[in-house]
């Protein structure tokens, strides 16, 4: 049976603090509070982003999270109080990293390459949308976003 989708889960120290902190990053309050502890934002892509108060495992984590132009991204963060790493960039994917207040990463990466935006068909593609035509919703139009 395939797999359809993915929840990126991070354990943090505190959950009030890495909910601002996510607040602040995504733009908007977490999606769902439904078990004690844990924290969710859904992802304009489908995926969701998980916060869980585990202080013994926190700052172990990575995730890696798809945006369509990294450059607007690390001035957003920029204005946001939210410290950039330096820029990284191959020949299919622009990244830069960042690192939560509990110390976890994310990577925050920009596909440039179709054979690193797509999986299963167009309407997966993670490249901007002026350079794939086929994307269905951006995050800045998407009805979350309104």
């Amino acid at each position: 049976m395939p797999i359809h989708n993915a929840r990126a889960s991070v354990a943090v120290r505190g959950l009030q603090a890495i909910m601002a902190w996510c607040e602040n990053l995504l733009g908007q309050p977490a999606d769902s509070r439904q078990i004690s502890g844990v924290a969710e934002w859904q992802l304009d892509g489908g995926g969701w982003l998980q916060g869980y108060q585990n202080p013994g495992h926190a700052a172990a984590g990575s995730v890696r999270l798809a945006v369509s132009d990294r450059d607007a991204q690390i001035a957003d963060f920029k204005t946001g109080g939210i410290d950039p790493g330096a820029p990284l960039q191959s020949q299919k994917i622009n990244v830069v990293m960042i690192t939560d207040p509990d110390g976890n990463s994310l990577a925050v990466a920009q596909a440039l390459a179709r054979t690193m935006a797509h999986r299963r068909g167009p309407e997966r593609c993670l490249l901007a949308p002026t350079a794939c035509p086929s994307m269905l919703v951006r995050h800045a139009d998407h009805p979350k976003r309104r």
